[in-house]
């Protein structure tokens, strides 16, 4: 197959894209430079005006024919959120999927639109919803991130319109050593010094990289998937028992605690919208279309990624 992919330099697109090659597949990657760096790269800008598209013609043709396009793209969530921050985060995702959906849709720049099109969400779409059981049927929650995810999946709603299979997927917490939220935790419990968060009563959705690009791929391949897929392990932990499962694998003690006052202060916003909040989701729709984990229990995934050679 040939699949455009953007955000391939991140710890998802990066594995994805190495997936793709693996398996035979022709990428493209999608890029926001103002000029292409190989044959294999196509720009895009978010912020171009539909009303100059043409002026682009030529660079966006290469879209038409693909089989699939994975969109992976978007402002990190992590750091301080200013208004300037979230203004990117915002930004980055839904104009660049509204580009898209523009872009894919006008005939007059591509003959030949994709059959499916994989758009990146996460499961903040629910909001914090203590321990209710979140499935791809619960409704969308309150907050920054539960606007973002809404307001995210509803600009490819064009390409539904036109007849192209979407995908939403929604991403749980990504499990690696090397990168994403488990790179920045593994000094402090290696060093002893882990402990939960808050309460430690809330909820997070995990899943190790190679079981989200595992589930990807399927997502890509199976025709009857469609709209949103929680892209979890089906079994999500307290934040209590991943912290006592994290330093039980690194033989480490975690006597600690951050009240969730420091949390707060430490985090600011993101602390109500992720660290503290609780979003317990499982994958409903990966499983009932036949898809088998390899990774679904915590400590044998934590166990494996931290004892393998790298």
């Amino acid at each position: 197959m040939k699949i455009a992919v953007s955000g391939s330099s991140g710890l998802i697109g990066s594995a994805i894209v190495e997936s793709l090659h693996e398996r035979g597949d022709k990428v493209l990657r999608l890029v926001r430079r103002h000029h292409p760096m190989g044959p294999n790269e196509v720009i895009y800008q978010p912020d171009w005006n539909p009303q100059t598209f043409q002026d682009h013609a030529k660079e966006l043709s290469k879209l038409s024919g693909l089989d699939g396009i994975i969109h992976l793209a978007g402002e990190s969530i992590v750091g301080r959120w200013t208004q300037e921050k979230k203004k990117r985060i915002y930004d980055s995702r839904i104009n660049s999927t509204r580009l898209l959906s523009r872009i894919l849709t006008d005939p007059k720049i591509i003959a030949k639109p994709p059959r499916v099109f994989l758009c990146a969400s996460a499961v903040g779409y629910y909001g914090d919803r203590g321990e209710e059981i979140l499935t791809e049927k619960s409704t969308v929650g309150e907050g920054f991130l539960a606007g973002l995810g809404k307001d995210w999946e509803a600009a490819a709603k064009p390409l539904t319109e036109a007849g192209i299979r979407v995908v939403h997927l929604r991403f749980g917490v990504i499990l690696n050593p090397h990168g994403g939220a488990l790179r920045k935790m593994l000094p402090v419990f290696r060093l002893g010094l882990g402990g939960k968060l808050g309460p430690g009563t809330q909820y997070m959705s995990w899943i190790t990289l190679e079981d989200a690009v595992r589930a990807l791929l399927f997502a890509l391949d199976q025709s009857s998937i469609i709209g949103p897929v929680n892209v979890t392990s089906p079994n999500p932990v307290t934040n209590s028992e991943f912290t006592k499962t994290l330093a039980s694998v690194l033989h480490r003690p975690a006597w600690f605690s951050v009240p969730t006052p420091l949390v707060r202060l430490k985090f600011g916003e993101l602390a109500e919208e992720i660290v503290l909040a609780s979003t317990r989701a499982v994958p409903e729709t990966l499983q009932q279309a036949g898809f088998s984990f390899h990774d679904a229990d915590l400590n044998q995934a934590l166990s494996f990624l931290l004892t393998r050679p790298v």
